[in-house]
């Protein structure tokens, strides 16, 4: 099982938690994303994920390295 299908079963029981209600009660799982109004994890990390590679190819270009297949890398100084 992927590690985002883990968390989102996981959060899916937190809300289930929260809201009183067991698997027993058969209430669909966008009910109760209606009701509990929390962000999906799976969205989260992705957008988390985006940001985070903004951040890296902001610093690479910013410090002048390069994305290399071994990951960055210093660029040949220009003199």
């Amino acid at each position: 099982m992927g590690l985002i299908r883990r968390l989102r079963v996981t959060q899916r029981a937190m809300k289930r938690d929260m809201l009183g209600v067991s698997l027993r009660d058969q209430i669909r799982n966008v009910e109760i994303r209606r009701r509990t109004e929390v962000t999906d994890i799976a969205q989260r990390v992705t957008k988390l994920r985006w940001q985070w590679a903004r951040h890296i190819v902001r610093t690479c270009s910013e410090k002048g390295w390069t994305l290399g297949s071994q990951g960055a890398e210093m660029a040949a100084p220009h003199w």
